[in-house]
């Protein structure tokens, strides 16, 4: 009976991944233009790099010294904080406004399962871009020859996870009350600015760092640091999987039961579906 459970959950992902995928192949100029603006986007900071030299060393020795290697693993894993919350919003929204979302819920697979798998090509795209950034980081300098591959993908799963949480709020929001999301706009910039995604947070006054200390991005983003340019053990890298696992514990439920109550009150109100 499990086997079979979970064969039907492969077959239910495969579909939504090949019809994202199907979707996303019919507008190729968009994802080519999308790919070449990504290589634009890593060059513009590699010559900032070149331009800061040494000047932020006592900032950047924690991670390497590197402005640039820094930077590119900013830059990259943020990515998915971007599709965790645009992701699942804009599935619910564009379900809405297809007429689709309300026939997708009356099957027999559980909404929160619906609204994942729907994001999945997302993940998988983001992760693709991912691998590029590292790629061409290489190519340009940067070294991850001591990189603890295993430490990084723990703490990859578990920023996906905290990510999505946040995602699957912000879906909640938007089912509700259609348009108008705070959440996402409020973690997208704080993330980016208080996240330590373009420079490290030592840089900010000790009273900003506080704000930094209550985002997953912070946590995630540091580990991933000292995971891929610095080779830290798993015991070294603690205090951050700890403190996403903490996220994770507290976030996982409490996106789930806001979804499944934004989903029994667009089912009372009869506003799956957006006129």
């Amino acid at each position: 009976m499990k086997v079979g459970s979970m064969f039907a959950t492969y077959r239910k992902a495969l579909s939504f991944v090949k019809r994202s995928y199907i979707l996303q192949m019919s507008y190729k100029f968009e994802f080519f233009l999308r790919l070449f603006f990504m290589f634009f986007n890593i060059l513009t900071y590699y010559f900032v790099a070149k331009l800061i030299g040494t000047a932020g060393m006592k900032y950047l020795e924690p991670y390497g010294g590197d402005y640039f290697s820094f930077v590119l693993i900013g830059i990259a894993f943020s990515g998915y904080l971007m599709v965790s919350l645009r992701g699942f919003s804009e599935s619910v929204r564009d379900e809405q406004m297809m007429g689709t979302l309300e026939a997708m819920l009356v099957t027999p697979t559980d909404a929160s399962a619906i609204i994942t798998l729907s994001t999945l090509w997302s993940f998988i795209f983001a992760s693709f871009r991912v691998l590029l950034y590292l790629v061409i980081g290489v190519l340009l300098g940067v070294s991850l020859a001591g990189a603890n591959v295993l430490a990084a993908l723990i703490i990859l799963g578990l920023t996906i996870v905290c990510f999505s949480s946040i995602g699957i709020l912000s879906a909640s929001f938007i089912m509700i009350f259609k348009r108008g999301d705070p959440i996402n706009m409020l973690f997208m910039s704080t993330s980016e600015l208080f996240g330590g995604v373009f420079f490290p947070i030592s840089v900010l006054p000790s009273w900003l760092q506080t704000v930094s200390h209550l985002l997953p991005m912070t946590y995630s983003l540091n580990g991933m640091r000292h995971a891929l340019l610095q080779g830290y053990t798993l015991r070294e890298l603690a205090p951050e999987i700890g403190a996403l696992v903490l996220f994770s514990a507290i976030l996982v439920p409490a996106s789930l039961l806001a979804f499944r109550y934004a989903v029994r009150k667009a089912k009372m109100e009869g506003t799956l579906v957006h006129y």
